[in-house]
């Protein structure tokens, strides 16, 4: 039992209060995920810096030193940005040639988002704390998705804990359980060359859509495939630097919601993280169907 809950500011004029309007709907969900909780969000414009959100434990890891070893590496200009225990890594070349090169200069990081958009930020603790620590309530942007976790087939740990990035400005949090994602997960790191830093079953399925977009599908298409390939039940919310999606299994088990007015769209999987949003009175309000893909963004 886990927590999920995405916002899309259809109105450019709220995207100064992406985190004061997201932080609460996160908040709703700790008691389906009280161990650990993350937050994708996206702001920037996708022709900017590429970057890299990187997570180390030691709040006194040398960041600095990396960015400066990335930029030998690479030939050009890295800055650093620690907030909390992860930092932003920017510049130096096109998000996924700075993603790999994180993983070659140093072991111990790990990355937790690349692109130019998106910023993926997570961490053990209950969601208000996680929130806090990386200032999400302050934070700008177009759109966010979020997950609240409890651990029930692997261990409590930042890496473990939702979202999950594998391609650039793609991001996935899902509700759920698979049961064919050993089998993928090899096939996709021996044939597609895909890195995995966790067993997760839901990187796999991020995983797995950033291969389906790799090969020329669009969003709603590599979607309409994961129906067919991803054995399970679930519910997914995915994010892109264009905006976000929701996809629930055929049976469609897992809770969901959503809530549409002129200005957002939302989704949660309990109503009560949308029932603070502004003008929830009068949105349009519906459980998602099951096996069909509801998309909103730029695109």
């Amino acid at each position: 039992m886990c927590g999920i809950v995405g916002l899309y500011l259809k109105n450019p004029e709220l995207r100064g209060e992406l985190g004061a309007l997201f932080s609460p709907m996160l908040i709703e969900m700790s008691g389906r995920g009280p161990d650990s909780a993350g937050i994708a969000v996206y702001r920037g414009e996708e022709e900017g810096a590429a970057k890299v959100v990187a997570y180390h434990p030691d709040l006194d890891f040398g960041w600095q030193a990396l960015a400066g070893e990335l930029a030998d590496a690479l030939g050009a200009p890295v800055s650093a940005t620690q907030v909390a225990n992860h930092a932003i890594l920017a510049g130096g070349a096109s998000p996924m040639v700075l993603r790999d090169a994180v993983f070659a200069q140093s072991a111990g990081v790990r990355v937790m988002s690349a692109g130019r958009s998106l910023e993926i930020y997570k961490d053990i603790g209950l969601p208000k704390d996680v929130l806090q620590r990386f200032l999400v309530q302050g934070m700008a942007g177009s759109h966010a998705v979020g997950h609240t976790r409890m651990a029930t087939e692997s261990a409590v740990s930042t890496e473990g804990a939702h979202p999950f990035n594998t391609g650039d400005d793609l991001c996935l949090v899902h509700n759920g359980s698979l049961s064919n994602h050993n089998g993928l997960r090899e096939w996709l790191a021996t044939h597609k060359g895909i890195p995995f830093q966790t067993d997760n079953d839901s990187e796999v399925a991020a995983a797995y859509l950033t291969w389906r977009l790799s090969e020329g599908a669009n969003l709603a298409e590599a979607l309409e495939a994961a129906l067919v390939d991803l054995d399970g039940f679930y519910t997914f919310a995915i994010g892109t630097k264009d905006g976000f999606a929701v996809l629930r299994d055929p049976i469609a088990c897992k809770p969901a919601v959503m809530a549409e007015t002129d200005d957002w769209v939302a989704m949660a999987s309990e109503f009560r993280a949308l029932a603070g949003l502004p003008g929830i009175e009068t949105a349009t309000v519906w459980e998602p169907r099951p096996a069909t893909v509801y998309a909103w963004g730029r695109a």
